[in-house]
This record gives C-alpha cells, structure tokens and sequence, in this order.
C-alpha cells in the first residue's frame, strides 16, 4: 500500500444540538446532545485512517492551551514533531439542527500560525515518497498558504501527490479565491471538493461538467472528485472517464466531517491500488457510517453501497 499524510488544519469542536428553532438574544436554550472531539479537516482524515487501522502521517501545529495539550495526547505518537504556537487552541462550535444542517462559530486561533517549516518537520519525507499527501484548510492556514510554491515543489521533488480540499473560504468564492486556488489546482494531482465548491469554482451549473473544466487545470494524469453528499459522489479519471456511485439510505446523527471521512477512505483505497470506482464506492461508504453513528464508527460492515456506474 501507497504511503499516505494530511497537512493542514486539527482543532477542538464542540458539537451541540439540535437547536430549534434559534434562538432570540438573550435567551438561552437547552440541547439534548454535547460532544467535544478532535476536529478540523486534518484531523477528521487522520481519526478515519487510524479508525480503519491504516498507517499515516499527519503534519499539524497545537495552540499553547490545555485544549493544545488535549489534542496532543489524542492524536499520541502521531503529534509527537507538532509544534506548539504562541496563541490559543482554534475552536469551533457546531450547532446542528433538525434538518441536519449545522452552523458554526470558529476562532482564528492556531491554526493560522501553521508554516511551511512546521510541515517539513513533521513529516518524515523518505517515508512518505511514493504516496499521496491531502493539503486541506486552505482558507484557514494563513502563514502555510503564502508557501504553498515550496510544499508542491517538495511533493515532486519526492514523487508525493498532492490531493487538494481547501474547504469553503471565510469569504465566498470571490473571483480572488477562485484565482488562488485554480493556481494550486496546477500543482495537483487529486482535487476533492463538495458539489457547492466544484461548481462555483468551475464556474458552471453542472457538476460534472465542472469536474471536467477543474480537471483542465490540472496535470494530464489528475483526478478529480466531487462529493455529493445523499446523492454520493462523481469523479473524472486520468483517462477523463466519467465514474458514479450512489449514496446508501442512511439515518443521520451528524454529517459534521463527513467529507473529510470520505477523503480519507476514498484515498486510503486509492493507495491499495483499488480503482476509481471502487474507490469512489469506499469513501462513500465509510462517510456514510461516520455520519449516521454515535459513537461514530468507520468500519461500514452494516451499509450497502449500489454499484458504480460509468457515465
């Protein structure tokens, strides 16, 4: 099996819900469910890998709080090279709702510290040649971003592929985040993006029209990959083949991370030299078990998957 790593965002989430409706200012409600877990793009792929029992590396920094020493001991002798940033822990606070839909309230915090030299420090590059890295939070990774030149140079100088999720920016996609990250695109090799992000980055209604248009960005062998949510995923192959799968009917507990989950498996499978569709068919699964499990679970031994279909 193909090495495997995320760079990027790992921060603390508390999750409370359902809030209904929402509240007036100045009152306050009560809520049936808490969790306080390990959250952030990057983080949510490494708990999938270690839930599937898959090895991995994970480049991350820890804010200087008793939040930043909880993430540490979590993530064990995977956080060992993190380094700690002179600010607090990021937090983000997630209220779901009955319809499965979530709001969040996120601080800054340390994850916009996160540098390029943190990242080479973390990883340990001869192991990981060969293999496929996720950059992920781009939109919140302040200093890493401004060196992301000296990270894709690294990735080929070491025959790492990079697969791309740079989550919603704070701002929207503005024609200027839309030009940033067409330019990362050019130095990719895998783009991972929700149905909402591939089309308004690519500019077009149409989601596979969209994968087709981002996969024009991209290098000659690249895949790209849209995840759909309840309608499962679509991905465009280094052949330009079209490939479908469907979502299984699920109840959902928390889709919070649920994309992330999907990356994890889709790549985990990727590596061991599953195909496209196969793939596609693994993240989708997994993703659907995290979402509709409490505690949440990764396996994805109770849900069915329809088959791919090639479009």
């Amino acid at each position: 099996m193909q090495p495997l790593a995320v760079i990027g965002n790992v921060n603390v989430d508390l999750i409370l819900g359902p809030a209904d409706p929402w509240p007036t200012p100045g009152t306050e409600i009560m809520v049936d469910y808490d969790e306080l877990r390990v959250g952030g793009s990057a983080g949510n792929a490494a708990l999938t890998w270690d839930g599937l029992g898959f090895d991995f590396q994970i480049a991350a920094n820890l804010g200087n709080d008793q939040f930043g020493e909880w993430l540490r001991q979590g993530f064990g002798k995977h956080s060992a090279r993190w380094p700690v940033a002179p600010m607090g822990t990021t937090l983000s606070v997630g209220i779901t709702h009955p319809n499965g839909e979530r709001t969040f309230f996120t601080t800054r915090g340390h994850i916009a510290a996160l540098s390029w030299l943190d990242v080479i420090t973390s990883l340990d590059t001869e192991r990981l040649k060969g293999g496929t890295a996720i950059l992920c939070g781009s939109f919140l990774t302040d200093a890493l971003v401004v060196q992301y030149d000296k990270l894709f140079d690294w990735a080929d100088a070491n025959d790492i592929r990079i697969a791309l999720d740079t989550g919603w920016p704070i701002d929207g996609w503005t024609e200027t985040n839309r030009i940033k990250a067409r330019g990362w695109l050019a130095r990719c090799h895998i783009a991972l993006f929700n149905e909402v992000e591939t089309t308004r980055l690519a500019n077009s209604a149409e989601p596979a029209e969209a994968a087709h248009r981002l996969k024009a960005l991209m290098p000659r062998d690249a895949i790209v990959v849209v995840k759909r949510g309840p309608d499962g995923a679509l991905a465009v192959g280094s052949d330009d083949s079209l490939v479908s799968v469907n979502a299984p009917l699920v109840q959902v507990a928390d889709t919070i991370g649920a994309g992330d989950v999907f990356n994890a498996a889709f790549l985990a499978a990727l590596a061991n030299d599953q195909t496209l569709g196969t793939s596609l068919a693994a993240g989708v699964r997994v993703a659907s078990k995290a979402i509709s499990t409490i505690p949440r679970r990764y396996d994805g031994e109770d849900t069915q998957t329809p088959p791919e279909e090639a479009l």
